[in-house]
């Protein structure tokens, strides 16, 4: 997915607040979230943390090797590797863990690895954040609009969705957007 500064901004945008039913496309892709602790707070936690990645990825020089954490909360670079991970709060561990299980062993992300994935001419990044809709207690549904494809880059999601302390994310599932919709109407 091609990604520019103004798309940037509009992600941004969307991070903020919630989009407009007007302006959805015809499908998003929906990944489902249960988390302990509240689905409010974590649904902050990973905004603020996308937030900060899309923010670098319009202003920051993506050139450089290793980008500005401005912004980053505290919690997030603490997982990464070789940044005091014990430092990082138990829902980042945990997870962190949930994290390493779901994808067979992988290891967690490198901070400035995960920066770069939102950078405007990295085209890995096959999604873009839509919206978040609680429809529970400790249970969310993330919202991306992948331009229709059910099969598509998100790794760099999936880290974010697992560190914000998830503790399950089942997922990309693709719906018509009247979906998140009447779940965007229904939660206000």
């Amino acid at each position: 997915m091609a990604h520019t500064t103004d798309s940037l901004a509009a992600e941004l945008q969307r991070l903020r607040d919630r989009p407009s039913a007007a302006l959805a496309p015809p499908v998003l892709a929906l990944f489902a979230v249960d988390v302990s602790g509240g689905a409010a707070a974590y649904g902050r936690r990973l905004r603020s943390v996308l937030s900060a990645a899309v923010r670098l990825g319009r202003t920051a020089d993506v050139e450089q090797e290793d980008l500005p954490a401005d912004g980053v909360p505290d919690w997030f670079t603490a997982l990464s590797p070789g940044s005091g991970e014990r430092a990082a709060p138990q829902f980042a561990r945990t997870g962190r863990d949930g994290y390493v299980t779901h994808t067979g062993g992988g290891r967690p992300w490198e901070l400035h690895d995960w920066l770069h994935r939102f950078a405007p001419d990295e085209s890995s990044r096959g999604w873009e954040w839509w919206d978040a809709t609680q429809v529970g207690p400790d249970r969310l549904h993330l919202w991306v609009d992948s331009r229709g494809e059910p099969f598509f880059g998100c790794q760099e999601l999936l880290w974010a969705a697992w560190a914000a302390g998830a503790l399950c994310v089942d997922g990309p599932v693709v719906h018509r957007s009247a979906v998140w919709s009447a779940e965007r109407n229904a939660t206000r």
